[in-house]
């Protein structure tokens, strides 16, 4: 799996239909189609952009997409991409490969559904003309975060979480990644964000607690204030983080991207995250919260992807539907064939 600033082919975004994540009133629902067609409309100033849209949602997509976005048609239940979506490959040749997880809703969560959603992987598979990759591991792209060299971040609440692979150990995880993604330096840290951790989370996602920003540079969440329980997360992930690299003399700067410095939204303490963004051609498209610290943050941003542009969306709408923009992408790597 290469590492996600590797030349794309194109962005894949899904547009949100009915149910949870559009949401209950008007404003909601405007609001959430309007940052999924910020998010998908900003990429296409870089490179091809392919939404894919639930059939009846044409017109209404249409109003907020840019016209030269290309769409495909397929039922959807959500709109995650990065989690229902394939995790696309390059094999020896640079021949494009699709890995299609099991995706059972996050674990089979009460409010999700995915009769539709789990077939998403297959299809864009099949648009694609990639190598399908069948997996029998319930898994989701944001589950894994890459560095391009064999390196992958996953967490002990997702890949061994009883509602994904009941009686699966470690090693049999390990197995499949390397099976699937080439991956053969697995760093597991012990759980997500507090947030992400409640009814309507992933339960541990690692792509808002880690991002490599090159090979040679890990990227992870860190929460400065003592009063949020992220605080405690951050640092036991940074230390176990820390303690793997040393061990397997991996070579590696870690670095810490504080969070925003707002602590709570009407309903309990935020997961906020500047990781959570994602690197396209010559550009990388950010989270901004309307925050003090998001000047701080796409500095640091602008640093370590020189280049590329940093250009931002608001993403609170995502957050509060349980996610953020690279949870809602998903890069197709340039391939040979």
């Amino acid at each position: 799996m290469p590492i996600e600033g590797h030349e794309q082919e194109r962005l894949w975004l899904a547009w949100p239909t009915g149910g949870y994540t559009l949401g209950d009133t008007e404003e909601e629902v405007r609001s959430a189609r309007e940052t999924w067609a910020a998010v998908a409309n900003t990429a296409s100033e870089y490179q091809p952009v392919t939404v894919v849209v639930n059939p009846g949602d044409e017109a209404i997509a249409s109003r907020f997409l840019s016209g030269q976005i290309d769409r495909l048609s397929a039922p959807l239940d959500d709109a995650w991409m990065r989690d229902i979506g394939p995790t696309f490959v390059l094999d020896e040749a640079g021949r494009l490969g699709a890995v299609d997880w099991v995706f059972n809703g996050w674990g089979a969560q009460d409010w999700a559904s995915w009769d539709n959603d789990r077939h998403i992987g297959r299809i864009i598979a099949e648009a694609t003309g990639a190598v399908r990759i069948e997996s029998e591991m319930v898994n989701e792209g944001g589950g894994i975060q890459v560095d391009g060299t064999g390196r992958v971040v996953i967490t002990d609440t997702v890949q061994l979480d009883p509602h994904r692979n009941p009686g699966w150990e470690r090693g049999r995880v390990e197995e499949e990644l390397a099976r699937t993604i080439g991956a053969h330096d697995v760093l597991w840290l012990p759980r997500g964000l507090y947030r992400d951790s409640d009814e309507f989370g992933t339960r541990g996602h690692s792509d808002i607690l880690v991002a490599f920003t090159s090979p040679d540079t890990l990227l992870m969440h860190e929460q400065r204030n003592p009063n949020h329980p992220d605080h405690a997360i951050a640092k036991q992930n940074r230390e176990v983080a820390e303690r793997h690299r040393d061990r397997t003399s991996g070579g590696y700067e870690i670095l810490n991207l504080p969070a925003p410095e707002v602590l709570r939204d009407a309903e309990d303490f935020v997961d906020y995250s500047y990781i959570n963004h994602v690197v396209i051609n010559n550009a990388v498209i950010a989270c901004a919260f309307d925050d003090p610290a998001d000047d701080h943050a796409a500095g640091v941003l602008r640093e370590l992807y020189p280049g590329r542009e940093i250009r931002t969306v608001d993403a609170r709408p995502l957050y509060a539907r349980g996610g953020g923009i690279h949870c809602i992408t998903q890069q197709q790597p340039v391939s040979k064939g």
